[in-house]
This record gives C-alpha cells, structure tokens and sequence, in this order.
C-alpha cells in the first residue's frame, strides 16, 4: 500500500464505528454511518483506519511529560505544581503520593489501548486485496502485520504500566457471555513470553524500512527494538527475583510475578539486544554524527539527533512518532519572558548527573543534610564566576548575535560556574540562569520578579528549564518551532541495553566497555580503559567488575537518555523507587533575587535549595487500575499495595 499517511485520522463515522465496534451498531447504522464493508472495500477507508490504530502510538513530547507524565514522575524533570488545577490528570499528585485508585490519569492506557486493538483485529479480520484500487494481497498482508505489531506494542506499553492486563486474542463479541469478556489478568512472565514469540516473528515479515513518505510506520526493526527494551525490563530486579510479590495471585489463581530469580532472563536479554543491534546495522541504522575539521562534532551530534528525520541522514531512529506536539514541549521549556510558558524545567539531580568535559563525574554523592559530595578530580567547583567564554570545537551556536560572539562559543562571561566545564550534552539539555538566549538577544533572568522568573508559577520552580529536544531555529514569539520527529527507540539506547544485560549475564565481556564507549565517544568526552580514545583524550581508568560497570552504565544512560520518556522506567526496573523518589528535589534559589552565589545571603540566587518534597510507596512501582473498572469486572485484581497502606 502506497498512500497511508500517519498524519491523517479517521473520519467522525468511522470513530464511532471504531469505538463501538459491535453487530448492533452495524445492523442499526443509519445510513449516514458507515459499516465494515463500506471501510474495508475502500482504499483510503481502510488506509484512514489502520491510521487511526496508529494513532495512540505515545508522543513523546508533550505526551511524556504532561498527558502520560513518565517524565514527571522520574526525577530528571520538574513542572510547575500550579499544573495539577489546569491538568487534573498529570502524574504531579502521583510524584508526591497523593494518588489513589479513583484518581484520574490522562494516558488512558486501559481504556484507549484496548480500543486499538480492538480496531487491530477488525482490520485483520476484515480487510481484503482491492484490485480496482490497486491494493494487492500483499499490500493487506502488510498492513495486518502492522496491526499485529501494534497490537503487541500496545499490550507491552500496558503491561509495563499495570503490570498484568486481559489479553484477547481476536475480537470478543459484544454479546458474548460474560465469562468470554471477563478474563481476568494474564501473568507478567506468560505476557511477556507471548509478547517476546509474537514480535520475533513479525520481524521476520515486516520491511526493514520504509521510504520516507510512511515514516512512522511499523518495521522489523522496530519489532526487534520493542522486544529487546521489553525483555531488559523482564530481566530487572522489580520482576526478576523480587520477593515483594511473592504470594500475590491473580484472579486465576496464578503469581503475578515469578519471585525466583533467573539468571537466564539477563542472557536472553542481552541476546535480544545484540539481535537488534546487528539487524539495525544490516538495515543501515547507526549512531548520528556530523563532523567539524574532520572529527566528531558531539555538540551537533547529538543535538542534531534529536532533531532530524531519516531523510535528513538520522538514522539513529528505530522508531518514532512522526506527529507529536513539541510545540507545548517547546513553548513550556521556553523563559516566560522570552514568548513562551517557562514551567518546565530539570532537577538539579540531572545538572549534578552530566559529566565535565574531562569525562569525570563531578559529584560523587550526597551529605545527610543534601550537600553533594564532590569529586575533586573531576575540576567540578560550585563558587565563583567565568571570566572568559567557553569556546568549543563545534558548529553549535546559542550564543549567535551576542556582541563580540566567537567560533564555537558555548557559554558567555560570569556563567556560574556550577556550568562550567561541562560535556556537551550538559549544554543542549539545560537551560540556566544567565545563559544567553539568543532570540531575545539577551542572558535569561531567572531569579525573583525578573523576566524570566517568579514569583509566578510559569517560571522555573528550581531555578532551571528543559533545553532536549529544543532547536535554535523556533523563534517563540513567532509561533515557528521547525518540526523534529517524535523519536521512540533509537540505536544509542540499543547500544546501552545490551551493554547492561551483558553486565548482568557476562561480566567482563569486551562488548560491554565498547558499546558504553561508543556512546562517550560520540559524545565527546574520554572513553573508559588505558591509552588514547579515538578523539585523543586520554582514555579513563576502571575497575572491571560487574558492579563498578554496572555503576557507569545507569550513570551513562541517566544523561544519554535522560528527557526521553525512560528514566522513570529504568529507576522503577532497578527497582530504586524508594532510594531515589523520595525525599526533597533541589534546585537554585527559586526566591533569589541577587546574581550571587553566597550561601550565608538568603536573596543569592545560585545557592542549592530545597524545592518540591517527594513521596514513593512500594505500591507506585505499577500504576494502579482505576477503581470504576475494578467495580465493573470481578476478574481484575488491583496493582500490588494499592488496597492497603503500605
């Protein structure tokens, strides 16, 4: 089939069609409405339905952070609390603990997801070759394998949330007896099994790829990239050994979660990953790299992958979304004096996570009292001011129109410099105080009754705002914000996944340093080991042991990954809920008013602060099934801890 175009959504009939899905409405449509028949005799019908299945594939903008709020219940990202009058829905209640069984979430997981599916197998069902309109029977073939994909993409994206969700395996009836519509939860491992059978042999019948005008849809690649992220996770500690749930039943009887632990989960993982990787390459897939005097420019590297499509030479992405609305993206992450919201920031636990440009971690841990512990080797200091300019070899220029700009200028004088000295992903991930912001042609003001500060709640609530996946051409006050695709899966994720099952399955293994490696090169700093590092940098010394690696791999995905929808789910699989949601995020002074770093003047602005106090239960490792539902089917059981108080 030639012709689906992802950006279109089906017509108000055939939502409604689509939605009740059932004999009755078929029989009693009025003549206006249509029917299975007239949808699946026409080309552009069935192309509009199969779109429409497609369409609750996650955005990963404003869907990660508002509408589904992965980000917002990670710890790498803040938004205005003032969010929750406007946006009931939002995970802000759930990052505080004040989330319950009757409250509301705006992903919609369980009730949507379940409709695509349904949507799914009436297509595979119903579809049929059209050659007055030139659709093949290998053109519908394709599309039902599409439909299978998704199908299993949308049971992954559940289960990952509830933990254990109904599984039909084709369309249930409507009038069905209640014993066929009311199955009750299919067990993690058995879903995941399933799941893990039914992805690997779509990959053997999907394209590779697909020409640029159908990017976004399914491909073998993408099959492969869906089990090994879903396999990782069912190797993980949350549901791989873990004692917590042993004895918890489902409606059948059945433990949700197997509590003894299998080593074998970890090789089967790693297995998956290096299946990806290696099918992603024969596919031409690879990391994204642009260049400047002959060598990897990091800054446009991986600013640029973010940013770019396919057919612009990104061929990091395994899969993506090709309509997202990274305009509230943008405009939330953009200084309310400077035409846009400002509400969206990161935590001072991701501006502590980034490495200095020498490839060190500048702070090692945390006092009692929420200190950081610094790592003197590293250069990292909290006091004083630039001098100078920082002035790096790249093409990346935020500081363009600021008087007297130089090649390569990153930062500009009397940058706190907490900023200083950083590696390049610091730079495109972190919008600071006195950072230039050249569309207004001005630093951004951040501190109290500035421009682009409080005391109002679009402002940054720990004194810093989200710059991932942000371009330096929108013009805010414009409304221009170039289109960049809504990346799902990409290749420098396959490379640490398979770096962190190997860990776990095969410590020592020379694959392991080289994938992370491969990731800090192309990032631009030192590379681990001894000698000289592809860039020159002289390469950093390690200790290899299965925990010391483990250590940096989750300290390299932090700040690869990070604002990309998968911290969350890594700190939930690592099973650090309790360790690292709890307690205050910190940030600079949010009430400052003076261009200070003094600790002892109450109004200094660059003063680590107490901001937002978290709160994480056991029970928030799943997300709990709304209540009314739970009251509707007696075969569900509710999340684990959700009916108590634990």
């Amino acid at each position: 089939m030639k012709t689906l175009n992802l950006f279109k959504y089906i017509g108000v009939s055939a939502i409604c069609l689509v939605l009740n899905g059932c004999s009755d409405f078929i029989d009693n449509a009025p003549d206006d409405q249509l029917t299975l028949e007239m949808v699946f005799n026409d080309k552009t019908r069935t192309e509009d339905w199969l779109a429409n299945i497609y369409s609750r594939v996650p955005d990963p903008y404003w869907g990660y952070a508002n509408k589904i709020g992965w980000e917002i219940a990670g710890d790498d990202m803040t938004a205005s609390q003032r969010w929750v009058q406007w946006w009931g829905g939002t995970l802000l209640n759930f990052r505080v603990g004040n989330f319950y069984t009757s409250s509301d979430w705006d992903a919609r997981f369980w009730n949507e997801l379940p409709q695509r599916i349904r949507s799914a197998y009436i297509l595979i069902n119903n579809a049929h070759a059209n050659p007055l309109q030139k659709v093949t029977e290998e053109d519908i073939e394709t599309m039902r394998n599409e439909c299978r994909f998704l199908i299993a993409y949308y049971y992954w994206t559940m289960t990952e949330a509830y933990g254990s969700v109904p599984y039909f395996g084709d369309v249930v009836d409507v009038n069905a007896p209640l014993e066929e519509m009311t199955v009750g939860q299919m067990a993690f491992d058995d879903m995941v099994d399933m799941l893990d059978k039914q992805l690997l042999e779509l990959s053997g019948k999907l394209p590779a790829k697909w020409e640029e005008a159908f990017f976004g849809r399914a491909t073998s690649i993408a099959c492969l990239a869906v089990r090994a992220r879903m396999l990782l996770f069912a190797a993980s500690p949350l549901v791989n050994g873990n004692e917590m749930y042993k004895g918890f039943l489902n409606n059948d009887g059945k433990e949700r979660f197997n509590s003894a632990y299998d080593p074998n989960k970890w090789k089967k993982a790693a297995d998956a990953c290096k299946l990806l990787i290696d099918k992603a390459h024969e596919a031409g897939h690879g990391l994204y790299y642009e260049y400047i005097n002959g060598k990897i420019d990091p800054f446009m590297s991986c600013y640029n992958l973010q940013l770019k499509k396919t057919s612009e030479g990104n061929n990091e992405i395994l899969f993506a979304r090709p309509d997202c609305n990274y305009g509230d993206w943008e405009g939330h992450s953009t200084p309310r004096g400077c035409g846009g919201n400002g509400g969206y920031g990161v935590t001072q636990g991701l501006v502590d996570a980034f490495f200095m440009k020498n490839g060190q971690s500048p702070i090692l841990g945390y006092n009692a009292d929420g200190s950081p512990v610094i790592n003197e080797a590293s250069g990292y200091t909290e006091k004083g001011f630039s001098a100078e300019p920082e002035i790096r070899e790249t093409n990346w220029d935020p500081c363009r129109k600021y008087q007297g700009v130089k090649s390569g200028q990153i930062t500009t004088p009397n940058t706190f410099n907490m900023y200083s000295n950083r590696e390049p992903r610091f730079y495109l991930a972190v919008l600071y105080n006195g950072a230039w912001f050249h569309q207004e042609g001005r630093m951004t003001e951040m501190m109290s009754n500035q421009a682009d500060g409080g005391p109002t709640h679009d402002a940054p609530q720990n004194g810093y705002l989200n710059r991932k996946k942000i371009s330096l051409e929108s013009i805010p006050r414009d409304g221009k914000r170039p289109y960049r695709p809504g990346i799902l899966y990409r290749m420098g994720e396959a490379y640490l996944n398979y770096a962190e099952a190997l860990n776990e399955c095969e410590p020592g293994n020379k694959d392991i340093i080289l994938y992370l490696n491969k990731i800090r090169e192309r990032a631009g700093i030192p590379e681990y080991g001894t000698g000289t590092d592809n860039n020159g940098f002289q390469r950093i010394p390690y200790t290899d042991n299965q925990a010391t690696v483990r250590e940096l791999i989750r300290k390299e995905r932090r700040v690869e990954l990070c604002c990309e929808g998968i911290r969350y789910h890594d700190v939930r699989r690592w099973k650090l809920g309790e360790e690292l949601l709890n307690g205050y995020d910190y940030g600079m002074n949010f009430g400052g008013t003076e261009y200070s770093d003094d600790a002892s003047n109450s109004n200094a602005f660059f003063v680590r602060s107490k901001c937002l106090l978290r709160a994480f239960q056991k029970k928030q490792y799943w997300m709990p099934i709304h209540q009314s539902e739970v009251d509707k089917d007696p075969t569900l059981v509710q999340a684990p801890f959700w009916n108590t108080n634990e």
